[in-house]
């Protein structure tokens, strides 16, 4: 019988360097690229805000129809949060991400405190993007399509972040959950935006309400699939329609 050998520390240490120098390298190009696309949509965003508080009738580029329309959002309090543009957040924080992305990839060597740092940031973001996810399905009724892009770059950001910290702390040496959540970041991030609730209807009663979630699988095998979006009903991400609240009434 063969008897298992098991890794010196020095070989030990050399695998776990190896692999965080990869998680170094995934974290940098997410980073860099995930943060220069957000940094966009929330320049753009917060040009527009400005805009529409120096003229309430200006229609901001973002708004395509009372689903998808960022002239909605921002007249709720939901989009100032802490007293001003959710936006300006955005600037600041994935400038941050571009920075680090960018120190990332010129070989800098980031400590301890700063990744835990960067832990404690993209967390924030993504419990605060899940506040306002909810908050334009299930209470303003409107999406805006820039703050979409932030939040479809903020959940990678979170998850190959975690990854990475997971395993440079030894996280994933001590608990068998940790290295399967990190060994599968990616099915994760498809799970997390390949099911859910797909639209809703919802009458005057509170009971009257059904849910049409994704399932997984193909349902029409071979089959062509066409979807219809016009003026008044709009399959977005997220699961959202309001298409009896834009018909006018008879």
């Amino acid at each position: 019988m063969h008897e298992s050998v098991e890794p010196e520390p020095d070989d030990e240490a050399a695998i776990l360097a190896e692999v965080v120098g990869s998680w170094n390298r995934i974290v940098a190009w997410t980073l860099t690229l995930g943060g220069l696309i957000s940094f966009v949509a929330a320049f753009t965003l917060t040009i527009e805000r400005f805009e529409l508080a120096e003229n309430p009738k200006y229609v901001p580029s973002c708004s395509f129809n009372p689903v998808l329309s960022c002239g909605s959002v921002m007249a709720t309090p939901q989009a100032a949060l802490f007293g001003f543009p959710n936006p300006l957040l955005g600037i600041a924080g994935f400038a941050v991400a571009i920075t680090t992305g960018m120190a990332l990839l010129a070989g800098a060597r980031l400590a301890g405190w700063y990744w835990a740092g960067l832990q404690v940031g993209v967390t924030a973001a993504t419990v605060f993007i899940g506040w306002l996810i909810y908050s334009s399905l299930y209470s303003i009724g409107a999406l805006c399509p820039y703050c979409m892009v932030v939040w479809a770059v903020t959940l990678p950001i979170f998850v190959i972040v975690s990854a990475r910290n997971a395993h440079a702390s030894g996280l994933t040496s001590r608990s068998r959950v940790a290295l399967a959540l990190a060994r599968n970041h990616a099915p994760i991030l498809v799970a997390a935006v390949g099911g859910g609730e797909i639209v809703s209807t919802r009458g005057r009663d509170p009971s009257d309400y059904a849910p049409y979630n994704a399932r997984r699988g193909e349902a029409f095998k071979g089959l062509p699939v066409v979807v219809l979006i016009t003026l008044f009903s709009c399959t977005v991400i997220g699961a959202l329609s309001r298409p009896a609240n834009t018909r006018p009434r008879m």
